[in-house]
């Protein structure tokens, strides 16, 4: 890629508003002045990813990230910065010139990561044309055209097919790709003579992409059934893939996902694909029916609702109720259960009934989770009979004692009554001796709760995300401030650097002083965005991000002049008194006496000038 130029460069940034991507990934809310939302680095419960649009730069006050548009998207999707110009270009809709252009979506081969994506998408290239356009894939085309997925849907999934002739691994080695990069793939099954062998085959294949859209794994479905093999067969976990953390077809439907305000979990692939053309973007599926913790952290961060959505038979139900209740511990989604007719599964009622009736579908069958698990605690119960009618009214209660809401319990206990034929009131005490009892079991708790989460000890806080940041010496908080104001003062700016003798006492400062210095040459103004890609080192720019983060009121001459006095006068007195007190140390050591007394006054004086500087 030819080198892009920084006017280029700069048009791009400045057509683009950092929210508006961020966004794409973070579900971002006002609070005061910035944009707030969960961080897409670390996993968090309370919201610490800010995004200032006046200064167009991110900060994460827990793991401490922080950059420009182009820094974002860098640091989340692991590409390079031509990449991540190009990216953004194509999101703000601004022409780049072909020398200027690579494809966005081709991952960066100077990095095993890089590598082991491009294998993956050159095998996921590999088994779309064996389906699309061979002889051998034809029965496999055959099948996905039988389960009703369109030709334009099988392109935009890029679906294939591996046949039994295990025709991958040779088409690696005609292009003499690494034996040890194959061997980390996943994509082969290696002998005891380390012979590597391709590990799909007969397999319709489903490509797996993250968050990205870069392919990280493989799905294959048998097109034969075998008693003696899985119906589904997944990648083993690599350094690309793993399985807890992906989520299928997140990163096509997570525009849709933001436009609906809402996403919709799918048991498996072909609902999704099948959700998808018939007109529902927003569908996503776990990697199995066990949904984790990881995976609802992905979708906090993209919205607020969740609508399940598994099958209508009875695994489908056990797994609804396995991922309501994982749900509920871990997450503040607002959540809806889409009920599907008996033993149905998504694929087969849009297949059943079309495309509108299954888009109606997911909006008429919505329940709450309180209404889908009254409805399975029903299952397999003859409530024809007094002993089933009670046991079921006692699983029931303490179901309804978690509303919150007054008028969607009152709707529930009047459904109950009209159902059994009993007085509401009844139920009513029912219930609230329920809700004494749960409450007092809680305050039995409480004090093992508080043991169990008592402080850890000061040996162990290596876990946490965000360690606690020193306090910085009146010399740091010295520096920081005027270095904030040299970069947005232009008085302050030509005041300093008049000054021949001035020089920051700590060279991360300095570097940064004269990097402005290269900067302010060939620009009128400072902009922050713009500034941070002008420094190289990610050290130095998470530097100037935290200085952007603080606040600052007006400048004022006494604050300069504070400032200075503190890095030329106080620091270097500072750094004697700290050299004298060392030698002091080592003539005690040796018994030099006369050493001591001359080290004594000039210890003495120094500390004297010291505190005359204060005074000033």
């Amino acid at each position: 890629m030819a080198k892009i130029p920084e006017e280029v460069i700069e048009t791009v940034r400045t057509a683009t508003n950092i929210a508006d991507v961020v966004g794409q990934y973070v579900q971002l809310k006002k609070s005061g002045k910035n944009l707030f939302g969960l961080c897409p680095f670390h996993e968090e419960k309370t919201p610490s990813f800010s995004v200032t649009e006046d200064k167009q730069i991110f900060h994460c006050f827990s793991c401490g990230r922080g950059g420009n548009v182009f820094k974002f998207l860098m640091e989340l999707e692991h590409i390079s910065f031509p990449e991540a110009v190009v990216k953004v270009a194509d999101f703000s809709h601004v022409d780049l010139a072909s020398e200027y252009r690579q494809d966005a979506s081709a991952p960066a081969v100077d990095s095993k990561t890089g590598q082991l994506i491009a294998l993956h998408e050159q095998a996921a290239k590999l088994y779309h044309h064996i389906l699309v356009n061979t002889e051998v894939g034809q029965p496999a085309l055959d099948y996905l055209h039988d389960r009703g997925l369109t030709d334009d849907t099988i392109e935009t999934y890029q679906l294939g097919f591996a046949p039994s002739q295990r025709l991958l691994k040779p088409f690696f080695d005609q292009r003499q790709s690494d034996y040890q990069l194959l061997r980390q793939s996943g994509l082969f099954i290696e002998n005891a003579d380390g012979e590597l062998r391709d590990r799909f085959t007969e397999r319709v294949m489903f490509p797996l992409r993250n968050a990205s859209g870069h392919v990280a794994a493989f799905s294959g479905r048998l097109l034969k059934k075998a008693d003696d093999q899985p119906k589904y067969l997944n990648s083993p976990e690599t350094a690309l893939f793993t399985k807890s953390r992906l989520l299928f077809n997140f990163d096509l439907a997570r525009p849709a996902i933001r436009q609906a305000g809402e996403v919709t979990l799918f048991e498996g692939y072909m609902d999704v694909i099948s959700a998808t053309q018939a007109g529902v973007l927003n569908g996503i599926a776990s990697m199995g029916t066990s949904l984790t913790t990881e995976q609802i952290y992905a979708i906090e961060r993209t919205t607020d609702k969740l609508n399940v959505c598994y099958d209508g038979d009875e695994p489908g139900q056990r797994a609804i109720e396995r991922a309501l209740s994982l749900l509920g511990q871990h997450s503040h989604l607002q959540l809806s259960v889409i009920q599907l007719p008996e033993g149905q599964d998504p694929d087969e009622y849009r297949k059943a009934h079309g495309n509108d009736a299954f888009k109606q579908m997911l909006t008429t069958a919505k329940e709450t989770p309180i209404r889908f698990h009254l409805r399975y605690l029903r299952r397999n119960r003859a409530l024809d009979t007094d002993s089933e009618r009670l046991d079921y009214l006692n699983q029931a209660m303490p179901l309804l004692a978690q509303v919150q809401e007054p008028v969607e319990l009152d709707m529930y206990l009047n459904q109950l009554a009209t159902e059994f034929q009993l007085d509401k009131d009844a139920l009513v005490a029912q219930l609230k001796q329920v809700q004494r009892d749960t409450a007092a079991q809680q305050e039995r708790q409480r004090p093992r709760q508080q043991q169990q989460s008592a402080p850890v000890p000061a040996a162990s806080p290596a876990v946490t995300v965000h360690q606690q940041q020193r306090p910085l010496t009146r010399l740091e908080r010295a520096e920081q401030g005027l270095l904030y104001r040299l970069l947005h003062d232009r008085n302050v700016w030509a005041q300093v650097t008049a000054m021949p003798d001035f020089s920051f006492v700590h060279d991360d400062y300095q570097v940064i002083y004269t990097l402005a210095q290269g900067y302010f040459q060939t620009h009128q103004a400072y902009v922050t965005a713009q500034f941070t890609d002008f420094i190289q080192e990610d050290r130095l720019q998470q530097l100037v991000i935290t200085l952007e983060t603080k606040s600052y009121a007006a400048v004022t001459p006494r604050e300069i002049d504070d400032y200075l006095a503190v890095i030329m006068d106080e620091a270097p007195i500072e750094e004697q008194l700290r050299l004298k007190k060392n030698q002091l140390t080592e003539a005690s050591r040796l018994g030099d006496a006369e050493q001591q007394r001359q080290l004594v006054v000039e210890i003495v004086q120094l500390e004297r000038q010291r505190q005359a500087n204060k005074q000033v």
